[in-house]
C-alpha cells in the first residue's frame, strides 16, 4: 500500500534526526532519499529533498571525504531538478546552496581523476543553468546564485598551498591543477574567474543599488578579500569607491531608508573586518577614512531629517488660492526689494533684498564654511526660478542706477559761487601757514588729460636671464647633494615589495631608494649623451697652423658619477647592486653612441666612452678591502657587461696576498661560465700557476681540467725546493705574464669584446 505525502514526510524526518544524532548514518540516508526525492517526486518532497541536501553538505558534522563521494552521487540529481523550468523557487534556491556547497568537492574529484568527463560535464552543466538564472530570476533565487559565484570564484583562482605534501588538507583552488589536466585547463577556468568577479562587482557600478542584491554580494567579499590576496585589492579599491548613501538624493522613503542603512551597516561591517585583520596594510588609511566619512555622512542625513520637520504643503494661515479666490479675500502682493538709502553705498547694501534689520546685522563670516555650504546648497534648491529672476534683476537695476549716477556727477561742471559768498570778505588776516595750506590744496592750472581707454593686450613674464655655465654647474651640484641626501631618509625597500626581475618589469615605479637610484644612474648616463662629446667645432686654428683644442670643463654628468662613486664605495657590500646596475646603464649608453657615431660619421670624433673608467675606478677602490671570504667580487664580475683584462690584471693582483689567493682563484674560476672572457681567464690562472708558489694547489685543480698539458711540461723528475719568499716576485720588466701568455690575452680580450657586441 502506497504511503500518503504526509506519512512520506514523517518518516523523513525521522531519517534526519537520525543523521543528526549519529553523523556515520549520512551515506546510507543520503543515497536511501535520493529515490524518493527525485525530479518526479511530489512538490512536498522535492522541497525536503532539496532542503536536506543543502544541510548536509553544509554540516561540518560530515567529513570531508564523504562529502567529496557523496556530491558525486547527488551531482545527476540536482542537474535533473534545475533543468526544470517551471521549479519551485524554495527547490531552486536549495539546490542551488547545494550545488555552491558540492562545487569545491567535485573540483578536487576531478583533479585526481582526469578522465571522469562525464562527472565535469553534469557540473558545468549545473554552472551554466545557475549563471542564466543570475540575472534574471526573483531576489532569493538571485542571492543564491551571488554565493555559488563567488565558490567558483575561489576555487578556480590560484590559492595558497600550505603543504604540498599533504594536498588533501589544502584548500581546493587552481593551485592543485596540473599543467597538463585535460577536463580543466588553468588557461581557461582562470579567465572565466576573473570575468564572474567582474560581473559579481558590477553591481557595486549601477545607477539604483538592490539592497538585496549588494548586502548578499558585499558578505560573500569578505572570504575572497581574507583567502585570495590577487583579487583582494580590486575587490577593496570598488567598496571604497561604492556610495551606499547615493539614494539619500533623492525622495526618502521609509523603505529606501531602511535599504540605505542595510547597505551602509553591512559595508561598514565588512571594511572593519578586513581592517581588523591586517591594521597595517597598504588599504588601512583608505578604510579608516571611508568609514569615518560614512558614519558622518550617515548621521548628517539620518538625524537632521528625524530632528527637524519638513515645510508644509499648505499656506500656514490656511488659505489657498482658491479658497482665497473664493471668499473674496485678496492675495498679498510681494513687496519689491527695498530702495537703496542716499549716500555712498556698499557691496553688501547693493546685494541685500531684504528688510529684516537682524539679518543685515548678522555677520556670516562668523560660521565655518563647511556649514554655510550645508545651509546654501538646500535653501538654493528650494527657491523658485521666477524668484531667483526677480531678484537678479533688482540687482541688476541698482547697479545701472548707480553706475548712471556716477557718470552724470563726473560729467556735471563747477557751480559758480553766488554773490553773496563772493563779497564775503572775513574779519582776520590769514596766517601764512593757512595761506600755504590754501595753496597746496588748489588744483594744477593744466591738469593733465587722461589717455583714452586702451584695450590692454595679454602680460607675459620676460624670461629669466640664461645661467651661465658656472652658475648651472654650481646649481647642478647643490641639486645632486640634495638628492643623495634624501637616500639616507628613504627605507630600503623590502623583499615582499621587491619587483621580480625580468623584461617586464617597470623600472622606478615604486618611489623607494632603488627607484631615486635608478633616476640618478640615468640622469648621470643618458641625460647628456651626445652632449659632452668633442666636435671639430671645438677646435680652433692657430696663425702658426696649429690646432688648439679647448680644455673640457668637467659636466653636470661627470658630476653626477663622482658622486654616485663616493655613495658606492662609503658601503660597497651593501651598495654593489647599485654599481652594477649604474655600469649596465653606462654600457648601454656607449654603445647606443657608437652606434648612432657610425651612422653619422661625418668628420667627428669619436664619443667618450665612460664604463671602462668608472668600472675600474670601482673595482680599484673596492680590492683593496676585502677579504678572503667576501662575494662582493666574483658577483661583481659576474653581473657587469664586459671584462677586459686590465680587469683579470687587477684581479690576479689579489694573489701576492697568501690570505686572498682562494678570492682570486674563484673569481676566475665563476668567472669561466662567460664565453667572451673563458680563454683570458684560463690564460690568467694558468700565468697565477707558473709565477705563484701558492697558487699551485688550488689552480692545478682547474688547469687539470681545462689546460692538462701545461701541468704535463711542468711536471719535473724531483720537486723543486719550496720558496723562501712565499711568493715568486714576477719576471722583470713590467710585473706582467710572459710575453706569449700576454700577447694570447690581449688576442683572447679584442675577441671576447667582439663578441660581447
Amino acid at each position: 500500500m502506497a504511503l500518503s505525502v504526509t506519512e512520506q514526510l514523517t518518516q523523513l524526518d525521522a531519517a534526519r534526526q537520525l543523521v543528526l544524532a549519529d553523523s556515520g548514518l549520512y551515506p546510507q540516508i543520503v543515497q536511501g532519499i535520493l529515490p524518493i526525492v527525485g525530479a518526479n517526486a511530489r512538490l512536498e518532497l522535492r522541497r525536503w529533498g532539496a532542503d536536506f541536501l543543502a544541510e548536509t553538505f553544509a554540516s561540518p558534522l560530515l567529513v570531508s571525504q564523504e562529502k567529496e563521494r557523496l556530491s558525486i552521487v547527488i551531482l545527476q540529481t540536482l542537474s535533473e531538478l534545475l533543468e526544470n523550468t517551471s521549479e519551485d523557487n524554495n527547490v531552486v534556491k536549495s539546490v542551488i546552496q547545494a550545488a555552491a556547497s558540492i562545487y569545491a568537492l567535485v573540483f578536487r574529484y576531478i583533479i585526481s581523476n582526469p578522465h571522469d568527463s562525464a562527472t565535469w560535464d553534469r557540473m558545468t552543466a549545473v554552472k551554466s543553468n545557475v549563471f542564466r538564472r543570475w540575472d534574471t530570476a526573483s531576489g532569493g533565487i538571485r542571492v543564491c546564485c551571488i554565493k555559488f559565484v563567488q565558490r567558483v570564484v575561489q576555487v578556480q583562482t590560484p590559492g595558497v598551498i600550505a603543504d604540498p605534501r599533504r594536498p588533501e588538507q589544502n584548500e581546493v583552488s587552481l593551485a592543485l591543477v596540473p599543467l597538463d589536466h585535460p577536463l580543466i585547463p588553468r588557461s581557461r577556468l582562470e579567465p572565466e574567474a576573473l570575468g564572474l568577479l567582474d560581473r559579481l562587482l558590477n553591481v557595486f557600478h549601477e545607477e539604483t543599488s538592490d539592497a538585496i542584491l549588494v548586502n548578499a554580494t558585499l558578505n560573500c567579499l569578505g572570504t575572497l578579500i581574507r583567502t585570495r590576496q590577487n583579487a583582494a585589492s580590486k575587490v577593496i579599491n570598488t567598496i571604497l569607491n561604492f556610495n551606499p548613501l547615493k539614494q539619500a538624493n533623492s525622495p526618502v522613503t521609509p523603505k529606501i531608508k531602511v535599504q540605505i542603512k542595510s547597505m551602509e551597516k553591512t559595508t561598514r561591517t565588512v571594511l572593519m573586518n578586513v581592517l581588523r585583520r591586517n591594521q597595517e596594510g597598504p588599504f588601512a588609511g583608505r578604510i579608516r577614512q571611508y568609514i569615518e566619512r560614512l558614519i558622518t555622512a550617515s548621521s548628517d542625513i539620518f538625524d537632521e531629517k528625524s530632528r527637524k520637520r519638513t515645510l508644509p504643503n499648505e499656506p500656514t494661515d490656511g488659505l489657498d488660492n482658491a479658497k482665497r479666490m473664493r471668499l473674496g479675500a485678496e492675495l498679498p502682493q510681494r513687496s519689491g526689494p527695498p530702495p537703496l538709502p542716499p549716500g555712498p553705498i556698499s557691496h553688501a547694501q547693493l546685494f541685500t533684498l531684504t528688510e529684516d534689520k537682524a539679518l543685515t546685522l548678522f555677520d556670516v563670516a562668523q560660521l565655518p564654511i563647511d556649514l554655510i555650504v550645508r545651509i546654501t546648497v538646500p535653501v538654493l534648491h528650494r527657491i523658485e526660478q521666477p524668484a531667483v529672476d526677480a531678484g537678479v534683476y533688482a540687482v541688476r537695476s541698482r547697479y545701472l542706477a548707480l553706475k548712471n549716477i556716477q557718470a552724470a556727477q563726473s560729467r556735471a561742471p563747477s557751480q559758480p559761487l553766488g554773490e553773496d559768498e563772493e563779497d564775503y570778505e572775513p574779519d582776520f588776516e590769514p596766517t601764512e601757514d593757512q595761506m600755504l595750506n590754501e595753496t597746496s590744496n588748489l588744483p594744477p592750472e593744466d591738469p593733465p588729460q587722461l589717455p583714452p581707454d586702451l584695450a590692454l593686450g595679454p602680460f607675459k613674464l620676460p624670461q629669466p636671464p640664461p645661467l651661465t655655465p658656472a652658475e648651472t654647474e654650481q646649481i647642478g651640484k647643490g641639486t645632486i647633494s640634495r638628492v643623495f641626501s634624501m637616500m639616507s631618509v628613504l627605507e630600503e625597500p623590502s623583499a615582499a615589495k621587491r619587483q621580480k626581475p625580468g623584461l617586464n618589469r617597470l623600472a622606478g615605479s615604486n618611489y623607494d631608494r632603488d627607484a631615486w637610484m635608478t633616476v640618478i644612474t640615468r640622469l648621470a648616463t643618458r641625460a647628456s649623451a651626445g652632449l659632452d662629446g668633442d666636435t671639430p667645432d671645438d677646435e680652433e686654428d692657430e696663425p702658426n697652423g696649429t690646432i688648439a683644442r679647448q680644455i673640457p670643463t668637467p659636466s653636470l654628468s661627470d658630476g653626477i658619477r663622482e658622486t654616485l662613486w663616493k655613495y658606492i664605495i662609503e658601503d660597497f657590500r651593501a651598495r654593489i647592486p647599485i654599481a652594477i646596475s649604474w655600469l649596465n646603464e653606462e654600457w648601454f649608453n656607449d654603445r647606443i653612441q657608437s652606434q648612432n657615431q657610425d651612422g653619422q660619421n661625418v668628420g667627428k670624433r669619436p664619443p667618450p666612452q665612460h664604463y671602462e673608467k668608472w668600472m675600474l675606478k670601482i673595482l680599484d677602490s673596492i680590492l683593496p678591502f676585502l677579504d678572503a671570504k667576501d662575494k662582493v667580487l666574483i658577483r661583481f664580475l659576474s653581473e657587469i657587461p664586459v671584462l677586459d683584462k686590465r680587469v683579470l690584471d687587477r684581479v690576479k693582483g689579489l694573489a701576492r696576498d697568501p690570505e686572498r689567493v682562494t678570492l682570486a682563484v674563484n673569481a676566475f674560476y665563476l668567472t669561466l661560465v662567460r664565453p667572451p672572457v673563458r680563454e683570458m681567464c684560463i690564460d690568467a690562472l694558468e700565468d697565477l700557476w707558473r709565477n705563484y708558489d701558492d697558487t699551485k694547489a688550488p689552480t692545478a685543480k682547474i688547469l687539470k681540467k681545462l689546460r692538462p698539458e701545461v701541468l704535463a711540461e711542468e711536471m719535473p723528475d724531483t720537486q723543486p725546493p719550496p720558496s723562501t719568499e712565499g711568493i715568486k716576485s714576477p719576471p722583470p720588466g713590467d710585473g706582467l705574464p710572459s710575453a706569449s701568455v700576454k700577447g694570447e690575452g690581449m688576442q683572447a680580450s679584442a675577441n671576447a669584446v667582439a663578441a660581447a657586441g
